[in-house]
């Protein structure tokens, strides 16, 4: 989700995105022009209109369970976010009786 327009976001999910994840990204992005949803994760810079870049792992139940918030030189790396991703699905579905180490 960004301040930007769905034009902007179907850019550069066919031009940036797909050529990082190497495949189809599975969800689609969202479009927070007004900066409402960046306000309430403390991620919208109302003076600049922009978002920080922000990584936010809500589980099925919506609670966050993971965030980071990158000021705009500092890039993200996909392959961490699927590995917490699939670390916190295991952990779900084996109820909390196994554990997922960063290792």
């Amino acid at each position: 989700m960004s301040v930007d327009s769905q034009f902007v976001h179907k850019v550069w999910n066919d031009q940036e995105l797909s050529k990082m994840a190497e495949r189809d990204v599975p969800f689609h992005m969202a479009s927070d022009g007004a900066g409402h949803v960046g306000s309430m994760y403390g991620v919208y810079d109302e003076a600049a209109g922009v978002e920080f870049r922000g990584r936010f792992i809500i589980d099925p139940d919506g609670i966050v369970q993971a965030m980071e918030v990158l000021t705009p030189p500092v890039g993200r790396k996909l392959e961490e976010t699927i590995r917490q991703i699939q670390a916190y699905q295991h952990v779900r579905k084996t109820k909390g009786a196994e554990v997922c180490p960063a290792g």
